[in-house]
């Protein structure tokens, strides 16, 4: 079934993590995603099925050498018949290549560029090469993350990268919407160590205030309390009482009713002043229990709290199941796999999880039906090098 973005074209020639999932989730929209890989496959393609399946179904893939002149003549025939195109090079690189903006604006006026890097198109750092521990790094957030007087500590999920990819995705779309009204195209500049600092902008903003480097709250939520991970029996919960009225809910559900209206506690500043008693009184209540228990007892209290989940609990977490975020799919090269499913639900247009493709397997439908090649240069490229 057709998507919100049904019609719209898109030429993604990114790599790893935030550029393919950019262009994966303007796929899930219901755009038309060209992935263009190298001759013989994208080298992402190495990093296992999971990795490049999860970035990639539901795109359809065709190769290109675009070092070679014949190659970068078909893409110069392809850009006009795309309304978006996705780049993840180092600044200058697609200059370098014949395809700086400003020759694309010429090849397509409508088109929507996309620029996903490192450190952004301008700014002093913008030449250097970045992953996303780079962006975690430099932007305070690792250095902000973990317990007091510990190592820094990065986030075990690409969270720079995840971000990026969205960032990158509401600018297309804003772009999209303008181009449909005006007739013009723009060029987008997004990138890695950007997001770190939108994550990190309250902290920042508050020591250019203060000049007082904050602490570091390990599993606690701003230095809330409580809010923090607990020991039970048989695993580890969660939970987070704010805003004022959870107090009473938290102190019903460990027995301790004494201190609703106990000064040392009764207010939001107050609980974080005394954080380390607070924490010592939940989590000798919670360690006499099982997580279920802890779970039963604090659900009914209405007190936000979740089990904490290795990768196999997770995994067969009913709820994972039910709202589809896994799919079950079939890598035509390497069998069975799972694969992403559809972040946001739409009741009219629902969209599908699509598969996952070959490297080159679109070739014919683009290079024929699109732009008129005939099989004979297909044979002829391939023999060459150039797809």
């Amino acid at each position: 079934m057709a998507g919100c973005l049904d019609g719209v074209k898109v030429l993604d020639l990114g790599r790893y993590q935030a550029g393919p999932r950019c262009a994966m989730i303007l796929a899930d929209l219901g755009a038309e995603v060209i992935k263009v890989e190298e001759p013989g496959g994208d080298e992402s393609r190495g990093l296992g099925r999971v990795y490049w399946s999860a970035y990639n179904r539901g795109k359809k893939s065709i190769t290109l050498n675009l070092r070679s002149d014949q190659g970068k003549a078909l893409l110069r025939e392809l850009v006009p018949t795309v309304d978006m195109l996705l780049q993840n090079f180092r600044p200058g690189v697609m200059d370098a290549m014949g395809f700086g903006y400003e020759t694309l604006k010429q090849l397509n006026p409508r088109l929507i560029l996309i620029n996903v890097s490192g450190f952004g198109q301008e700014g002093p750092y913008q030449h250097r090469p970045a992953y996303d521990p780079i962006g975690q790094a430099m932007s305070g957030l690792m250095g902000f993350t973990g317990v007091q007087d510990g190592p820094p500590v990065m986030t075990g999920a690409p969270i720079i990268d995840r971000i990026t990819a969205l960032h990158a995705t509401i600018g297309a779309l804003a772009a999209l919407h303008r181009r449909d009204m005006t007739g013009q195209g723009q060029a987008l500049d997004v990138c890695l160590l950007d997001t770190g600092y939108t994550l990190m902008e309250i902290p920042i903003a508050q020591y250019l205030l203060s000049e007082k480097e904050p602490h570091r709250h390990g599993n606690r939520a701003g230095g809330i309390a409580p809010s923090n991970a607990y020991k039970a029996q048989d695993g580890w919960v969660y939970l987070l009482a704010v805003p004022q009225h959870m107090w009473g809910r938290i102190c019903r559900a460990i027995g301790r009713e004494d201190l609703i209206n106990d000064a040392r506690y009764s207010t939001i500043p107050g609980r974080a002043a005394h954080a380390e008693e607070v924490d010592a009184m939940v989590a000798a209540w919670v360690q006499n229990r099982t997580v279920a228990e802890v779970v039963q007892v604090l659900e009914r209290e209405e007190v936000p709290v979740g089990p904490v989940h290795t990768i196999a609990q997770a995994a067969r977490d009913p709820h994972l199941w039910e709202r589809k975020m896994l799919v079950e799919s079939e890598d035509p090269d390497s069998g069975k796999t799972f694969v992403p499913g559809l972040t946001v639900k739409f009741s009219e247009t629902p969209g599908a999880v699509g598969p996952i493709p070959r490297p080159g397997a679109h070739n014919e439908e683009v290079y024929c039906q699109r732009l008129g090649c005939s099989a004979a240069d297909l044979k002829r490229w391939q023999e060459e090098g150039i797809i």
